[in-house]
């Protein structure tokens, strides 16, 4: 919501407008919208503390860490073209074997790879790219 009205922003990150009046537009917010209790007393802290401009970072936080607990794993996968449905659920197969976890991917293209593809799970890459093996050779050539 945030992302999407700047207006909104503006006024929750605004240190002239006092707590009480963000906490109200938040609590009007919550009812409108149904929001949790939970998510609007997380918001009502970063307000109360100044930090909203915090909120997308807990935000990713938080999905990481419950990914984490139900066992999920994102994934990146970047081909050097469009990939089909069987591809994709391929991909996501071989990762799931590799990571023991149920994968979340995201599909990416890159013509530069020349064909193959490049998975990134979290800070660990697989190069499996045409592009990445002949880098590889000219490494052991140049050796």
């Amino acid at each position: 919501m945030l992302n999407e009205s700047s207006d909104l922003r503006r006024v929750w990150e605004n240190p002239a407008v006092p707590a009480d009046q963000k906490r109200r537009l938040l609590d009007a917010i919550a009812a409108r919208d149904g929001i949790s209790k939970q998510v609007r007393n997380l918001v009502a802290v970063l307000i109360d503390h100044r930090r909203v401009h915090f909120l997308e970072p807990v935000i990713r936080q938080l999905e990481k860490e419950l990914d984490a607990r139900l066992g999920f794993a994102e994934a990146d996968i970047t081909s050097a073209r469009e990939l089909g449905d069987a591809e994709k659920r391929e991909f996501e197969s071989q990762v799931e074997k590799l990571t023991g976890k149920k994968v979340r991917a995201h599909y990416g293209q890159d013509a530069s790879l020349l064909g193959g593809a490049v998975v990134r799970l979290g800070s660990t890459i697989y190069d499996g790219s045409v592009k990445g093996q002949l880098e590889r050779m000219r490494e052991q050539i140049s050796n």
